[in-house]
């Protein structure tokens, strides 16, 4: 099945996974739109859901706590224009060294509709060698300690908090992602097929399936008109096997 025939007999429901202005480093836009261009690219593409979740406090390009009220009150001024799509506050959370595995406190959970949460290149998340992982050779050994270190920092966040969503996993850090993915289906944590980045690709989603997984496929988007794509992370679940009623967020068509 090519990707229009996709997209014509399935549907994507909500995108629980985009950025906005409030993912930001100073002058520099990290998201490009505001919550409003998100709210009417999703209600022009004809999504029922949208989560706004912006990269966690700890991120270089991390969104402020004390920004919350501003971005509610933005949420309910968008709503109030597009009544038709349901908006959720939410935030991606970063996977670092700290006492509950994110940069998000569990005293802050509450301020939020729902935690995401993944790794990026961000203090406290072994950075600079997962980031050298990926771009230089690195010797058997060590690669293995630094995927076990990456795999003992997710399996914490995610036993440790309320997580709705692992994002992109494996790829920014080099995991074991058959324990990983043990250790979502233990906590139901929704497994991300991510559009906008290469991992995890059909033969990692193979590994997830073999587990009592469910997926949901982000746009990720930091732009507003990326907001709802899914047809590549649609045809890559179909490569991996995966049958649509695992993905919380497709719906057949006129089924």
């Amino acid at each position: 099945m090519d990707l229009e025939q996709l997209t014509k007999r399935f549907r994507l429901k909500g995108d629980y996974h985009t950025h906005t202005v409030y993912s930001r480093m100073g002058f520099y836009l990290h998201g490009k739109g505001r919550i409003i261009d998100n709210v009417r690219a999703a209600a022009e593409k004809g999504l029922l859901e949208l989560g706004i979740t912006e990269h966690g406090p700890w991120d270089f390009y991390g969104m402020a706590i004390s920004k919350i009220p501003e971005m509610r009150n933005d949420i309910a001024k968008a709503v109030k224009e597009f009544p038709l799509v349901s908006v959720y506050l939410g935030v991606e959370a970063d996977i670092v060294d700290s006492p509950n595995g994110l940069d998000i406190a569990p005293e802050d959970f509450s301020k939020f509709d729902y935690v995401n949460a993944g790794y990026h290149y961000v203090p406290h998340s072994g950075m600079i060698m997962n980031w050298l992982s990926f771009h230089i050779p690195f010797p058997a050994a060590a690669k293995e300690k630094l995927r076990r270190r990456n795999t003992d920092r997710i399996v914490k966040a995610l036993t440790n908090n309320n997580i709705k969503i692992l994002t992109h996993p494996g790829d920014k850090a080099f995991i074991d992602e058959n324990e990983v993915a043990k250790v979502c289906a233990e906590t139901g944590t929704l497994v991300e097929i991510n559009v906008r980045h290469k991992h995890p690709d059909a033969n990692d989603l193979k590994i997830y399936a073999a587990y009592d997984n469910r997926f949901v496929i982000s746009s990720d988007a930091h732009k507003p008109e990326n907001v709802g794509r899914y047809a590549k992370s649609l045809e890559l679940a179909m490569e991996a096997g995966i049958a649509t009623d695992r993905i919380v967020n497709i719906e057949e068509v006129n089924a």
